[in-house]
């Protein structure tokens, strides 16, 4: 068994769960380059708010510093504009789903922007 097959079997048990409450849960992928995170609908089946380092925006902001998109800075940035797209959209509160990954660094630090930006989980 790989990383990825035995990243993708600890974050079935944490899917479950959230499918089974019916909440909207932000999810987290993280490469070495880049961090992404998605709002999907309690449905399962429809991505509601996305943001990630790749968006020309961040892009811009992350442009003078060293690492770019795979760093706690970036990653930090990432949580707080998913949070204020997802106030935009009236979403307050959600489950929090980090696919496997360990709680700590990149993962840890957007989970920590998203909360300080507004966002309930």
């Amino acid at each position: 068994m790989d990383k990825k097959q035995s990243r993708l079997r600890r974050s079935l048990q944490t899917r479950h769960k959230i499918a089974e409450l019916r909440v909207d849960r932000l999810t987290v992928f993280r490469s070495n380059l880049h961090i992404y995170a998605n709002i999907i609908a309690a449905s399962g089946d429809k991505v509601l708010v996305s943001a990630s380092t790749v968006e020309a925006e961040v892009r811009q902001q992350l442009a003078g510093q060293a690492g770019k998109g795979g760093n706690t800075a970036a990653a930090a940035l990432v949580g707080k504009r998913l949070a204020e797209k997802a106030r935009a959209l009236g979403i307050q509160s959600v489950a929090f789903d980090r696919a496997g990954y360990r709680f700590h660094g990149r993962v840890k630090t957007l989970a920590d922007a998203a909360r300080e930006a507004g966002l309930k989980f």
